[in-house]
């Protein structure tokens, strides 16, 4: 069970460090906000690992809080995109 929780960690480490990246060097905001929102489902998800690995719901409402904010985030994003007419 620990190699597997080794291999996770690592595959939710490389996932994040891309999605940074692409937030770092994206050429447009569209590229940007998939690349954060690709960012806080990877940390939800880690989140998620954690808790069924330690058999506990601690982090329940930590997941709960950056699930509400990655979509009113992109919807905001969104809006705010149309409203200014494209990239």
């Amino acid at each position: 069970m620990a190699i597997v929780v080794i291999v996770a960690g690592v595959l939710f480490g490389a996932g994040a460090l891309c999605a940074v990246y692409r937030i770092i060097r994206g050429p447009s905001v569209l590229d940007r906000v998939v690349a954060s929102d690709v960012l806080v489902a990877t940390v939800i998800c880690a989140l998620g690992a954690e808790m069924a690995v330690n058999r506990h719901t601690d982090n329940l409402p930590v997941l709960l809080v950056l699930a509400l904010f990655a979509v009113l985030g992109s919807l905001s994003v969104a809006r705010f995109l149309t409203d200014r007419g494209g990239s």
